[in-house]
């Protein structure tokens, strides 16, 4: 390619020429004569007084006695050592001065050595004319040279680790950067006359996506120069508008000035004529050079400050094998837009005592806690109805130390509305597609924002079904908004239309990984095309397995999966104990993956189906096609990593991925290569990722286990033989004065329609806020978390300064107790507790039931029927009736909720049965009856009152009652126990009144 002999038609003026003092050019040939006496004096000098190493075999002088002269041979020897050192480093500092090429490198050991090289090698510099023309004096060192007419690429290199913000490193450091500035823009200088090469960003090619990286590696020799790449067009203005911001974000059709020394074919000069361009391509690369030629101002690195990171035009930005969307501005979940009325808040900072791993997994975290309340509500469940000996009461123990702190980061962090978004979307996206014959596409990942989902294809699929859109090209689908028009289908759901089978997760593997550029990155390990390897340290590895084990058991987008753990995580298969399963070693995992494998291969080949896509949405979708996704955190052998590579080649295709935490050393046939940091940064330079991971580190790994095992152990029925043991009835945690002397000073009705006694109502739009903060207090007698507060008051997200002021106010509202101490504060733990004088129905009716079961009521039947009854009274509905929409969505997460309809039907079925044993099955009935107020799905009550009514010889009210339970039950029927009762007391009223029903 010819070379033009002009840079441009209109030079920009240079810059006047500094002047020498001279004092300048004393240091100069001072340096000169330093260099010499160092380099060359030295050897001379030491070859006069004669060798370091005596005459004769090395073994006897070696043991000879040292004398006089053996001291001056040792020294003499350190000396020699101490040249070679010094003049290696003079060499490595002039190659890199005069190459311009890279920075110089390092010489072990010779720190002070080298630092005195450099200083030498660059005052020798200044006695060059062209050098002298470009930098200020040695006086000067420090301040930032003159602009020239380009800014080169040693001064874009300087910017990351060079002056910032105008302050200065430290001498030496500072005038090796002039000095290697001296030499490259003289190099560059040269280079002007000749012509700038220039690369266009290629669009994808099936699965393979441009990136820095690799163009660094193609057209550098090294894909770690792609940061060269990069500050040569930080914030240039790109044929399509926009500009590069970031190193990982970059599109087709952009163009790249490269470095110098840049080769390939692929590389276009500029000034000149490149036919092999168009005209409109040759007009965008001189329009380009051009921008460069008028600087950058606003650049880093040009005057110390950083240029604001323009608005990204509507689209996705290239990200090697993945695309971030750039006009996302925050993560999803905790962003957004407060309701009209509420404060504006801005991001929440770090509050100590929570677990940040967990505050910044908004899927996770949701996925937890959602799990965590199924199985707690198991539990309560169980426990409610076991045998007499074997209850445990209404009462989870309250967590403390780390499982309180896990605990609350779970309700802070949770984003339950970005796991229906994304289960939504998928599930829509699987049942238009299928509605339209058409295959489901191979997804390598997503990316979730606060208001969008984007899916990045393996391929082009073809036009994406409505309302999804393309992205930046056919490879990226795009779907704005959170409201998906096609409801999900969930498959446990008793509410599905008789008509319309339920649609399965199509893509099940989807597993975060961690956030980049406010949006989150879900990888799909089942798409992996082979091994995906992750390199670190041992425990930040355990700690990106454990996330993602975690993710996996409990997500709410994927249906019916195995997830196998290969050397770790074992105490997580409580976590969804059908779809974890725990192996020891590499050896055990390979025999079972072996047969799988075969298998797969096999029942595919039977359906007809060319991959587990086609299954889930074709004809054969009700076999499930279930994932199998396998994280190994024990390192395979030589002949093991073999193996895995083996299964894992046709592994995409048959629905199983692979995530192994070793290093590509270990794993040689990683399909894709991620590493860990000790900081917590996911890196992946050939998939263009770098990402803040997402991270289950050991100590919340381990109170996360042990929130399930206590779930477990409390819904295990207890006894002399039960691995949880003897059954202990839980005391609740507050227990109140239910005398007449125990009258408290502020009392809420929680138990039906809120009401309050005893405090003003608030004079502000703020009162509803106040109301729900203070009955969010109320049930958590044991304290709530500042930041759980915010997250339940505001769950799009809630600042420091509006949660402060929130609480400020409440304290106040709340005022302080009769002896002068505020009714709300802090604990040692920074939770916010209320004041024994605060005091709910809920308190006092679990009071009641407590001193009637386990206090004095247990061994006086005449006070426990008072104390059933008096807390009977205070039933008026169910938990915080009438409540305004749009508040209290934190109650989906409480226990309470399912507790208190537990609570309720005990106290009636105790009631019931103390009015049976007196024969007074009237009473007996009315007790059954107002207990279904609050808990009407129980059907041991409903069972219970139709014994109570059969016992009262009211046929008629009888037959009454089980119409009406017929009807509630609906098209599931009756409950074979409730039916069988119902044939013993009113034979052929089930069958009548299923009939009827359908």
């Amino acid at each position: 390619m010819a070379r033009s002999s002009a840079r441009s038609a209109s030079p920009m003026p240079v810059p006047p020429r500094p002047r020498r003092t001279f004092g300048d050019v004393m240091k100069a040939l001072l340096a000169v004569v330093a260099l010499l006496a160092l380099v060359l004096g030295v050897p001379f000098g030491l070859i006069q007084v004669g060798r370091p190493v005596p005459d004769g075999p090395p073994g006897e002088w070696l043991s000879s006695a040292i004398d006089a002269e053996t001291l001056i041979r040792i020294l003499m020897l350190v000396v020699w050592i101490a040249w070679a050192q010094f003049t290696a480093c003079v060499l490595v500092e002039v190659k890199a001065a005069v190459s311009g090429v890279g920075l110089p490198a390092r010489v072990p050991g010779a720190g002070p050595s080298q630092l005195l090289a450099r200083q030498l090698v660059a005052a020798v510099l200044l006695l060059g004319a062209t050098a002298a023309s470009f930098t200020p004096g040695i006086s000067g060192f420090g301040q930032q040279a003159p602009d020239t007419h380009r800014p080169t690429v040693a001064a874009a290199q300087q910017t990351p680790g060079g002056l910032v913000g105008g302050q200065q490193q430290n001498a030496a450091d500072a005038l090796a950067r002039q000095a290697e500035q001296i030499a490259r823009q003289a190099d560059t200088s040269g280079s002007h006359q000749q012509g700038t090469k220039f690369y266009r960003i290629q669009p994808p090619e099936g699965r393979h996506h441009d990136s820095l990286w690799e163009i660094a590696q193609r057209h550098l020799d090294d894909g770690r120069r792609y940061k060269e790449i990069y500050a040569l067009n930080k914030d240039r203005v790109q044929p399509d508008g926009s500009r590069l911001s970031e190193a990982s974000l970059i599109r087709p059709g952009w163009i790249m000035e490269m470095p110098a020394d840049a080769h390939g074919g692929e590389l276009v000069e500029t000034p000149g004529t490149n036919p092999e361009l168009s005209k409109g391509q040759q007009q965008e690369l001189d329009a380009y050079a051009k921008d460069g030629q008028d600087g950058r101002g606003g650049q880093a690195g040009q005057g110390g400050h950083e240029q604001q990171r323009p608005a990204a035009r509507d689209g996705d930005t290239t990200t090697g094998h993945f695309t971030v969307p750039a006009h996302h501005e925050h993560a999803a979940g905790h962003t957004a837009t407060p309701p009209a009325g509420e404060e504006v808040a801005a991001p929440a900072s770090h509050t100590p005592g929570l677990p940040e791993a967990l505050l910044g997994a908004p899927l996770l975290a949701a996925g937890l806690l959602a799990a965590l309340g199924r199985r707690r509500r198991a539990a309560l469940w169980q426990a409610a109805t076991a045998v007499a000996g074997r209850r445990r009461g209404m009462e989870l123990p309250t967590p403390s130390g780390d499982e309180a702190d896990v605990q609350d980061a779970l309700f802070a962090g949770a984003d339950p509305g970005a796991v229906r978004f994304l289960d939504r979307a998928l599930r829509s996206l699987a049942r238009s597609l299928a509605a339209e014959g058409r295959p489901l596409p191979l997804v390598y990942a997503a990316w979730l924002g606060t208001e969008e989902l984007h899916l990045q294809l393996a391929e082009p699929a073809g036009p994406p079904p409505a309302p999804w859109t393309h992205g930046e090209d056919e490879t990226f689908w795009r779907l704005e908004g959170r409201e998906v028009p096609v409801p999900a289908v969930d498959p446990d759901s008793t509410d599905e239309p008789a008509d319309e089978e339920p649609q399965a997760a199509p893509y099940p593997g989807l597993v975060s990984l961690g956030a980049q550029d406010g949006s989150r990155l879900l990888l799909n390990l089942e798409a992996v095309p082979g091994l995906v390897s992750l390199a670190g340290a041992p425990a930040d590895r355990q700690a990106v397995l454990s996330s993602v084990a975690a993710e996996l058991a409990t997500n709410g987008w994927s249906d019916r999966m195995t997830v196998t753990l290969v050397g770790f995580g074992a105490d997580l298969v409580p976590l969804a104990p059908s779809r974890l399963r725990p192996l020891d070693d590499v050896a055990a995992l390979l025999d079972v993956m072996e047969a799988e494998t075969a298998s797969r291969r096999a029942g595919l080949g039977a359906a007809g189906a060319d991959s587990v896509l086609t299954g889930r949405t074709g004809p054969a979708h009700q076999a499930g096609w279930a994932a199998h996704l396998v994280l190994l955190a024990a390192e395979p052998d030589a002949e093991q990593a073999a193996r895995l590579a083996e299964l894992a080649h046709d592994a995409a295709r048959l629905g199983i991925g692979y995530l192994v935490g070793a290093g590509p050393d270990q794993l040689p046939g990683a399909a894709w290569e991620m590493e860990i940091t000790s900081e917590g940064r996911l890196l992946a330079p050939l998939l263009g990722l770098e990402l803040d991971a997402q991270l289950l580190p050991a100590p919340q790994h381990a109170a996360v286990a042990r929130l399930f095992a206590a779930a477990d152990a409390f819904g295990g029925g207890g006894g002399d033989d039960d691995p949880a043991g003897p059954a202990v009835a839980h005391r609740p945690p507050f227990l109140v004065d239910i005398s007449e002397q125990g009258r408290p000073s502020v009392y809420a009705r929680l138990v039906g329609r809120y009401e309050l006694m005893g405090l003003d109502a608030p004079d502000d739009e703020r009162g509803p806020l106040l109301r729900e903060a203070l009955a969010l207090l109320l049930l958590h007698r044991e304290g709530v978390h500042p930041r759980v507060l915010a997250s339940a008051l505001w769950p799009r997200g809630a600042g420091d300064d509006v949660r402060e002021a929130t609480v400020a106010r409440l304290r106040d509202w709340l005022g302080t107790g009769e002896d002068g101490t505020p009714r709300l504060r802090e604990d040692a733990t920074g939770r916010l507790v209320l004041d024994a004088s605060v005091v709910s129905d809920l308190d006092v009716l679990r009071s009641l039931y407590h001193e009637a079961t386990s206090g004095r009521g247990a061994d006086d039947r005449a006070v426990r029927g008072r104390l059933l009854t008096d807390a009977l009274g205070l039933v008026r509905g169910p938990l915080l009736a009438e409540r305004p929409a749009g508040r209290y969505g934190w109650l989906a997460h409480e226990i309470v909720d399912a507790q208190l309809p537990l609570l309720v039907a005990d106290i009636g079925l105790a009631l019931a049965a103390f009015h049976l044993e007196r024969d007074r099955a009237p009473q007996a009935a009315e007790a059954l009856e107002r207990a279904l107020v609050s808990a009407g799905t129980d059907e041991r009550l409903w069972n219970e009152l139709l014994r109570a009514v059969h016992a009262t010889g009211d046929a008629p009210r009888l037959r009454a009652l089980a119409s009406a339970f017929a009807t509630r039950s609906g098209a599931r029927g009756l409950p074979p126990r409730t039916a069988a009762l119902l044939d013993e007391l009113l034979p052929g009223a089930a069958a009548s009144d299923e009939a009827g029903t359908a």
